[in-house]
């Protein structure tokens, strides 16, 4: 059932070579020497790999095993994508109630990242919707109830608890599978934090342009977007990187292009558009194996969440990443909501940024400029794209770190199901 395997995480920066199972069956699962699990492998960094050791792949456990019409509780496997999820429901009335910027995410690794979505400033984080967990943990089925403190340490918990089998998720109604959008410019980085706090509507997203300096510092589009019903819209096209790109694809001449014929295409006085939900929520998954865009040696992404107050320091990195020609044109800026499910959870109430890096000596080094002014205005990393922290700096972002600490103790002694990046930050030890 072992088979020795190369494979990495999204940003491709950070690879691993081991043993990896698939198993189809629970009774195939509860065979296997206990081991971390992973599903599609979308966290960007290290947090789905275990170099020299053993993995579980989950991909194959994809079920629905059932749904309340009624309730609109859902139960699935963990390998079930989001997308696929959304897609099944929508037309029926029924939306997940917090979806990722992919729809490949699967149903364990949104518990396991505890993942936020456009709607975070009002619905909270994945787990504040999970109603139950099972688990698999030593070769025993264990379930973990919402206010336990093994469901705290799951949500959140980097797969250090067991391996995520399944999970009743509470699904958000919704009008249709179409999505009405308003989006409008933001001209600089104080237009762009006021139109998203002034934000009223039930999913809103900053793009922003991470090119832009001086007067145009921060400018970008922000999309606020409505469920809608009976809306006739054309399905998105896909296409496929065949290869991975040459190093100059993502020049700065070429992003600062990109990035400006795409702030251009909303007109000035805004619009109204309609989507479908897949184009709004995973708009770069029409785009297949789009991480190839940045050649052989990968990205790196830098997420961070800081509080309310602290606008002005993100406004600083901003200006620091623009400076530097070093962004690619995938950048993001949200507001965030008070709500998070688990101890290790990322969300704080504030803004987050998120930007790309191509894998270069000097993006890296930028990074790590951007941790320190994160750390320093009070915020947090976020474990599902990080690969390049410093543990002492990113275990003080996380105040109830030894909450789950003492859970991931109790239940995994042996420290079966620790990852590359658990030992990289040194999560796991006091």
């Amino acid at each position: 059932m072992w088979k020795e395997t190369d494979y990495a995480g999204w940003g491709r920066a950070k690879r691993a070579h081991g043993d990896v199972a698939r198993p189809e069956r629970p009774a195939d699962l509860g065979a296997l020497e206990a081991a971390p699990a992973f599903g599609m492998r979308r966290s960007y960094g290290d947090a789905p790999l275990n170099d020299g050791g053993r993995m579980v792949d989950m991909t194959r456990f994809d079920r629905m095993r059932g749904f309340d019409a009624e309730t609109g509780v859902l139960h699935v496997e963990a390998g079930a994508r989001i997308g696929e999820i959304a897609e099944a429901f929508a037309a029926r009335g029924w939306l997940p109630a917090v979806m990722p910027g992919t729809g490949f995410a699967t149903v364990g690794g949104c518990i396991a990242q505890d993942v936020h979505g456009k709607n975070h400033h009002h619905a909270g984080s994945f787990g504040a919707h999970v109603l139950e967990i099972t688990l698999i943990q030593n070769g025993a089925e264990v379930t973990a109830l919402p206010g336990t403190p093994l469901f705290r340490a799951t949500v959140g918990g980097l797969g250090q608890t067991g391996v995520i089998v399944a999970a009743k998720l509470q699904m958000k109604p919704c009008k249709g599978d179409a999505m009405m959008v308003i989006e409008r410019r933001a001209r600089n980085w104080d237009e762009h934090v006021a139109f998203l706090d002034a934000s009223t509507a039930s999913y809103t997203v900053g793009w922003i342009d991470a090119t832009a300096t001086g007067a145009h510092l921060g400018r970008g589009i922000v999309e606020e977007g409505e469920s809608a019903a009976g809306l006739v819209h054309k399905r998105a096209l896909t296409a496929r990187v065949p290869m991975d790109a040459p190093h100059f694809a993502l020049s700065a001449p070429i992003v600062h292009a990109f990035n400006w014929a795409y702030y251009s295409r909303v007109p000035a006085r805004g619009r109204t558009v309609v989507k479908p939900i897949g184009e709004f929520f995973f708009p770069l998954d029409k785009i297949h194996d789009w991480n190839r865009l940045y050649g052989k040696r990968g990205f790196h992404q830098f997420q961070c969440v800081v509080p309310l107050d602290q606008a002005p320091a993100l406004r600083e990195m901003v200006e620091a990443i623009a400076t530097s020609g070093l962004a690619s044109p995938l950048a993001v800026l949200k507001r965030m909501g008070p709500g998070r499910a688990g101890y290790l959870s990322f969300p704080m109430e504030g803004y987050t940024l998120a930007v790309d890096f191509p894998n270069r000596p000097a993006a890296r080094d930028l990074i790590r400029d951007l941790e320190l002014a994160a750390a320093d205005a009070g915020g947090r990393l976020y474990f599902a794209k990080d690969a390049l922290a410093e543990g002492a700096r990113i275990r003080a972002m996380y105040p109830e770190l030894s909450d789950w600490q003492a859970v991931v103790a109790e239940v995994d002694p042996d420290r079966n199901y620790e990852t590359d990046l658990v030992r990289r930050l040194s999560l796991r030890s006091a």
